[in-house]
């Protein structure tokens, strides 16, 4: 048999109303162990899920800026030209992307 190096049962009674928050907290964080999930809540205090689908969004705007910008660049080495509809499209894409980490900002803070 192998020897444990959690070898102490802490039992925990709850209500079925708690049961089912519970299990939504672990669901939240996509977890099925109860065991491991208890055991962070006991010794953290806190667990916090930083899914924020808006993390992908603004990922997608970067990179679409980025790529904008450097087809920018490429043209201006060229030819010495910028294009006002160019600049307009790279202001608008900074400009969602900026409307877009502030919300995440604003989520993030409301977590703390």
């Amino acid at each position: 048999m192998t020897k444990r190096d959690r070898n102490i049962v802490i039992k925990v009674y709850v209500t079925p109303a708690e049961k089912e928050l519970i299990d939504q907290n672990m669901a939240l964080l996509g977890t099925e162990n109860r065991c491991a999930f208890m055991r962070k809540m006991a010794i953290d205090g806190h667990v916090i899920n930083l899914e924020i689908p808006e993390f992908k969004e603004a990922l997608s705007l970067l990179r679409h800026a980025g790529n904008n910008l450097n087809q920018l660049t490429k043209r201006v080495n060229a030819n010495g030209r910028i294009y006002n509809e160019d600049l307009a499209d790279l202001q608008s894409s900074f400009d969602q992307l900026r409307e877009i980490m502030g919300e995440i900002c604003r989520r993030l803070a409301a977590i703390g």
